[in-house]
């Protein structure tokens, strides 16, 4: 990306860079003071240089504690694909680890998302998703229980979808998903390493198989800092319009 910056601001955003390139991911650099009195340059200048380097993601600021260098977010596309297969096909290695996993009741609102009746059995679970062993996403899952029958812990280390297609014949054909900022929890900023100022993204959705059944509501928290979603957008046609026509 071309600067913006003038003279000065400019040569000290190359040497930055030349810096970054030096460093592992997520490694503080020196402090402002250390910096400035290395290149000879005023703290504000060299400030000028590092906010626009955080514009472009390639710095990250963590309040009282410095300026680190960024890990590069995973772009996931908005579409019908598991976290496993997203993962790996990033040449990544997907992991996962259940938090949580209980068998309960449903209740009215829980109900109306799985289109089951109020105390039909439910079965919920929580899944810390991981690529190459770093914490990702934490996922809260609910299952109506006669879709799913035996279903335990043990058998959700892997892909959700692999297992519910290859042991119950459910396929996932389509589904919903609604995306909004939001912040971690204690307990979720902790199962994800994070801080609780951490901004992180929250994505809401339900499954549907071929029998045009919910089988699946999620709530799903991915690391802000890790994570930037993906859409790719089309034009549709006015109907009626001429498509020739500018």
């Amino acid at each position: 990306m071309r600067s913006s910056l003038p003279g000065k601001a400019a040569e000290i955003r190359a040497l930055l860079l030349n810096l970054i390139d030096s460093l592992p991911e997520g490694v503080a650099l020196p402090a402002e003071r250390e910096l400035a009195a290395r290149w000879n340059v005023a703290r504000m200048t060299l400030r000028r240089a590092v906010d626009e380097l955080v514009i472009e993601e390639l710095l990250v600021r963590r309040h009282g504690s410095g300026t680190y260098t960024a890990r590069p977010k995973v772009a996931k596309w908005l579409g019908m694909m598991s976290f496993s297969e997203d993962i790996r096909r990033r040449g990544m290695r997907p992991g996962t680890k259940t938090l949580e996993f209980r068998r309960v009741r449903a209740e009215r609102a829980v109900a109306r998302r799985l289109r089951i009746a109020v105390g039909d059995q439910v079965v919920t679970f929580t899944r810390l998703r991981l690529a190459d062993d770093l914490p990702m996403v934490v996922e809260r899952t609910a299952l109506p229980g006669s879709y799913v029958p035996g279903i335990e812990a043990v058998d959700l280390n892997g892909s959700l979808y692999e297992l519910l297609g290859d042991r119950y014949r459910i396929e996932l054909v389509s589904g919903t998903s609604k995306l909004e900022p939001t912040m971690p929890d204690a307990k979720t900023a902790d199962w994800l390493d994070i801080p609780t100022t951490q901004p992180c993204l929250a994505s809401y959705g339900v499954s549907f198989d071929r029998r045009e059944r919910v089988f699946e509501c999620t709530t799903a928290v991915y690391r802000g800092d890790r994570y930037a979603f993906t859409a790719e957008l089309r034009m549709t046609p006015t109907p009626g319009a001429d498509p020739t026509s500018p």
